[in-house]
């Protein structure tokens, strides 16, 4: 898959006229001639017709196997639209055997909230043989991706670009062509096979399960054909369900423009991390020579991995190819322990649109998260002791049928961790962790401002130092927060750090805050913001077709989340996670402990009795014994001894 130039509006002829213009952006006779023909300032539809069915697949050459395809094709399309357009995708499960839905990762759903995708959140689950419409405006541009959110089901391949190019955007005059590179890693066996494993009491620790291999655009070690002297916007996705990723070109300089669909003022970078959902755009100039080849090394953050099996290759390279004949030579990153050149730090980003810092937030959510062992044995993540347990109802359907109720948080749940928003105010989260490892946090709906975090960043910073104690973060004495802080989706929270971040409640909705490793969310870390409800009442109507879906899938679309109509206070039944292990000792475990303690005194009492009672003299036989005894008696003598 090479280069992309600027993607056409769904028509042959718009796509010549588009590439005619994108390559001659500087002719205003072009320009006005492309306007005119395209209609590029009139908001178009894209309708598409997706079958989603189970293909075959060998994307690193190491073993084929079954991934969720569309319309029996994988890797699935990439779409691309423009802000304004609408987006109209005719789903059809036909996988015959897994439920499914699609997140439009990063998109506000501004007044489509049920659009989300997010299933038992924002729609029932589309059951096999089911279909649904998702239809939405894209009211945003930048750099997004689109991906199943029911059951774990994106490891198995449903994942896919989705970019709302701009030409209006700052930089758009700075380059010539785009190109779209995701990277993620691969796992040879069905997420319904590892899953039941990880989630298991043979799994206590909750140890993550080892990918395979990592793919770099859903391929392994590929070239990418550039041309001499052109600028291209290299658009970067990790689309992998646990593993970040560090990103580096041989002997070129990134220059960021953009984070998680937020432009930001050009700045000069080394090199990248990209968590699991995050996304960068750069720009990136290419030499005036064709004498040689130059890498694209992605290496995988090897501290999330309890285990590096022999046979997993952490480093990668792809290259910019200028010229197919010249050597494709492996390349590495150009660090080592001793290095003080680190990932390029994002909080620094200043984001174009100079959107200052959200002051006097209403409310401020303190959360703790922990990776532990539920009463069931087996790990889970938790928010401040909670692990998220879906409701019987999706939590936007309870919004919708609950009526003045929606505003009592106590209707969604106490397994959902609710929290309700009113409309505009500012929501401040200090998120602590007391885990050793790093966390990628999401909010659906938003961006972030990030305002601080621990520890600063450095070469550490993603890996957990065993000598740090964990840290939290003091309101009365820490730096001061950023005149225009960096806004992003997806924020990647440090082992045994915090991070303070806010947001504006201006999008009514529900909407799942969660970390993005597939496998915490199968964890239960994650939680819910119900935002303006009775707003959400008076401005949405779930589809028909939606509600079909829930009949479909034997899924309650009124209630609260224990589906009860009558009585929305009422929540027995709702669905519960294990309990936590109780401090100190339960009941049965006193028992025990009292009858242990009865039975070692007793042993003890009978060991005392018999020392005291003095051992029985036994002399050594002589050989004057021997000599004096019958066959018979010799050998009792010796049995004698030896006792």
């Amino acid at each position: 898959m090479g280069p992309r130039t600027l993607p056409p509006n769904n028509s042959s002829f718009l796509w010549t006229v588009s590439l005619l213009h994108f390559k001659m952006r500087n002719s205003i006779a072009l320009l006005g001639a492309f306007q005119i023909l395209s209609g590029c300032c009139q908001a178009v539809t894209h309708t598409f017709d997706w079958n989603v069915t189970w293909v075959m697949a060998n994307p690193d050459g190491l073993a084929e196997r079954k991934v969720i395809g569309i319309n029996d094709q994988w890797p699935l399309p990439t779409v691309d639209v423009h802000k304004g357009d609408r987006v109209v995708v005719n789903m059809h499960n036909g996988l015959g055997d897994k439920s499914t839905s699609i997140h439009w990762h990063g998109m506000y759903q501004s007044g489509t909230n049920d659009m989300d995708g997010a299933s038992m959140v924002t729609q029932c689950p589309v059951a096999p043989g089911s279909s649904m419409t998702y239809n939405f405006t894209v009211n945003q541009n930048g750099t997004y991706w689109y991906h199943c959110h029911t059951d774990y089901c994106y490891p198995d391949g449903y994942r896919a670009p989705f970019i709302v190019h701009d030409e209006e955007s700052y930089f758009f005059n700075d380059y010539d062509e785009e190109m779209v590179l995701t990277m993620t890693d691969w796992y040879h066996e069905m997420t319904e096979d590892i899953g039941p494993d990880f989630m298991s009491l043979y799994n206590p620790t909750g140890a993550e399960p080892i990918p395979n291999s990592f793919l770099f655009n859903n391929s392994v070690s590929q070239s990418y054909p550039v041309e001499t002297g052109k600028t291209y916007l290299i658009r970067l996705i990790n689309t992998a369900t646990f593993v970040g990723q560090y990103f580096w070109i041989e002997d070129h300089q990134m220059r960021i423009v953009e984070i998680d669909g937020i432009y930001v003022d050009e700045t000069e970078a080394d090199y990248l991390y990209l968590s699991v959902a995050q996304r960068y755009s750069i720009l990136v100039t290419m030499k005036n020579s064709t004498e040689r080849n130059y890498g694209m090394a992605m290496v995988a953050d090897s501290s999330l991995l309890d285990t590096i099996t022999p046979d997993l290759l952490l480093n990668q390279t792809n290259w910019l190819e200028y010229n197919s004949s010249a050597p494709h030579n492996d390349v590495i990153l150009p660090v080592d322990d001793s290095s003080d050149i680190y990932p390029f730090d994002d909080m620094t980003l200043v984001p174009h649109d100079r959107v200052e810092l959200y002051k006097n937030p209403k409310q401020t959510i303190e959360l703790t998260l922990v990776m532990d062992n539920l009463n069931d044995g087996v790990g889970y993540g938790l928010l401040n002791d909670n692990s998220y347990t879906k409701p019987k109802v999706p939590t936007l359907y309870t919004v919708m049928s609950a009526g003045d109720l929606a505003t009592n948080p106590t209707v969604y749940g106490d397994y959902t961790q609710p929290v309700v928003l009113e409309k505009d105010e500012v929501v401040e989260i200090i998120l602590s962790n007391q885990d050793t490892g790093a966390h990628p946090f999401h909010l659906h709906g938003h961006t972030f401002q990030i305002l601080d975090r621990f520890p600063s960043y450095g070469e550490n910073f993603y890996d957990y130092d065993a000598g740090t104690q964990f840290v939290t973060f003091d309101p009365s004495n820490h730096t001061d927060f950023p005149v225009y802080p960096a806004r992003r989706d997806t924020f990647v929270l440090p082992p045994g750090g915090y991070y303070v971040v806010r947001f504006v409640a201006n999008n009514p909705g529900v909407w799942l805050f969660h970390c993005h490793i597939d496998w915490h969310m199968m964890q239960g870390l994650a939680m819910t913001f119900i935002e303006a409800p009775l707003e959400i009442q008076a401005n949405l109507v779930i589809p028909d077709d939606h509600i079909k879906v829930c009949e479909a899938a034997g899924v309650s679309y009124e209630g609260n989340a224990a589906a009860n109509t009558e009585d929305y206070l009422d929540l027995k039944g709702e669905n519960k996670p294990p309990g936590l292990i109780p401090d100190g000792f339960t009941a049965r475990g006193i028992v025990a402990l009292v009858f242990s303690c009865i039975c070692a005194i007793m042993g003890m009492a009978a060991i005392s009795i018999y020392g005291m009672s003095g051992l029985k003299a036994v002399r050594k036989p002589s050989v004057d014994d021997y000599n004096t005894s019958t066959e018979m008696e010799v050998t009792e003598i010796s049995r004698t001894y030896r006792d």
